[in-house]
């Protein structure tokens, strides 16, 4: 969830970048309510830390503090733009970075919405079917999908670099689901008391969810550290990718490739010893780092204070987005038991030229999302507890798998037509 209710409207408002500082420690927060809540790290605190390394170990703390600056109104709007249903006005409060909302979101909405950005940008509404055709070919019935621009291929961009963070970095939550030859965004998710775990995940041909848990709220527990979402999610993945042309994010022309230091979040100088490569869009490039500088000690990165923007530019159009985020303030969390099943694994492809006709078989669940060109640390029990057996999902051009038993997986194959081919057992008793 925190990729989708903060990331994506945080990026595309250029309230924050990859690079901003955010201070990852304890903190109580206040709501409009004056209720307090105190999120926890699951992997205790960091300091100082940049978006891209909050991410990466999916700190809870620094995604708060960014939704209090970016404001959950704004996040809600965003969310209801990639196909998310179900939110409620009790909603709205800091507990959505963290995936604490009242109703919860199904699997199938949330691949959908993990599509658009795997879709650069253009979320597609999700279908069960391409067309109905009579025996000797002609077409009956053809459904009208929607789709709709929420945020710009640039911002798309930032995201998926972003998204990387989780498999490639050596302190990722989806190290497991790397692919070879492939660039894979993904992230993970757990709620409170490890009642569900979550991977939400895509390349550039499919974008993948899978949900983990049972009916009824229920520990989930499990030998070794990986989580068993992204164990499924990996292995449907690899397999549905074997034989599939190494494929990569590409970069657009106005998305800018800058050596940042890691300690301050600012443009790196030769002095900068820790340094790494990070994507931002015009405008959003930070300063200079003069903490290393041979003649300066001072740290010259901005701070946000309480709801105050980041929106500070200097004379040659960049934009400093780099600052210490620190907040004091409170949310209201809002938690609703409701069932879903086992473990659910919704997969979108995001090829072009894939045209499949619908018959779900020995479905326990049906749910089909989809993409044209194509995880959430959720602090809430009630995170993923929306999953009906009847969910659709679209993709321009789509082709949809499941497995399914008290786990099931989907896939979608997008082409310029959205269609679901079959269903399948898959056991979790492994798990």
């Amino acid at each position: 969830m925190k990729p989708l209710a903060v990331l994506v409207p945080g990026i595309d408002k250029k309230i924050i970048t990859s690079a901003t500082i955010i201070d990852d420690t304890k903190t109580s927060f206040r709501n409009d309510t004056d209720e307090n809540y105190s999120p926890k790290n699951n992997e205790g605190y960091l300091g100082k830390v940049t978006v891209r390394r909050a991410l990466e170990s999916s700190q809870n703390i620094p995604f708060v503090k960014m939704l209090e600056n970016i404001t959950p109104q704004t996040s809600v709007k965003y969310l209801k733009k990639m196909g998310i249903t179900t939110l409620t006005d009790k909603d709205i409060n800091l507990a959505l970075a963290l995936g604490g909302i009242e109703k919860g979101i199904s699997p199938l909405e949330m691949a959908s919405a993990y599509a658009t950005i795997a879709n650069d940008g253009t979320y597609i509404e999700p279908i069960f079917y391409s067309k109905i055709t009579t025996s000797n070919g002609s077409t009956l019935l053809k459904p009208k999908q929607k789709t709709k621009r929420v945020f710009s291929k640039s911002v798309a961009y930032v995201l998926k670099q972003l998204l990387t963070q989780p498999v490639k970095g050596s302190n990722g939550t989806a190290s497991n689901c790397s692919i070879s030859n492939m660039d894979v965004a993904a992230k993970t998710g757990t709620t409170d008391d490890n009642y569900d775990r979550w991977l939400c995940g895509f390349t550039n041909y499919y974008t993948g969810v899978t949900w983990y848990g049972y009916d009824l709220n229920e520990k989930i527990n499990y030998s070794g550290h990986q989580n068993p979402a992204s164990v499924i999610w990996s292995n449907v993945m690899k397999s549905i990718h074997s034989g599939l042309s190494s494929r990569y994010f590409e970069k657009p022309n106005d998305v800018m490739c800058i050596k940042i230091c890691k300690s301050t979040g600012l443009e790196a100088n030769p002095s900068c010893g820790d340094t790494y490569d990070e994507y931002f869009l015009k405008g959003t490039i930070p300063q200079k780092c003069t903490q290393h500088n041979s003649k300066n000690t001072g740290i010259t990165s901005n701070t946000i204070n309480k709801t105050e923007n980041i929106n500070n530019s200097n004379k040659n159009d960049t934009q400093n987005v780099n600052n210490v985020i620190d907040y004091n303030s409170t949310t209201t969390n809002t938690n609703t038991d409701s069932n879903t099943i086992n473990t659910t694994n919704n997969t979108v492809n995001n090829s072009k030229n894939n045209t499949n006709t619908n018959t779900n078989k020995n479905s326990t669940q049906n749910n089909t999302t989809t993409n044209s060109n194509n995880s959430n640390n959720s602090n809430k029990s009630n995170t993923n507890k929306n999953t009906t057996n009847n969910n659709a999902s679209s993709n321009s051009n789509s082709t949809l798998k499941y497995k399914n038993t008290n786990s099931s997986s989907s896939t979608v194959n997008n082409a310029n037509t959205s269609s679901i081919t079959n269903v399948t057992q898959h056991s979790n008793s492994q798990y």
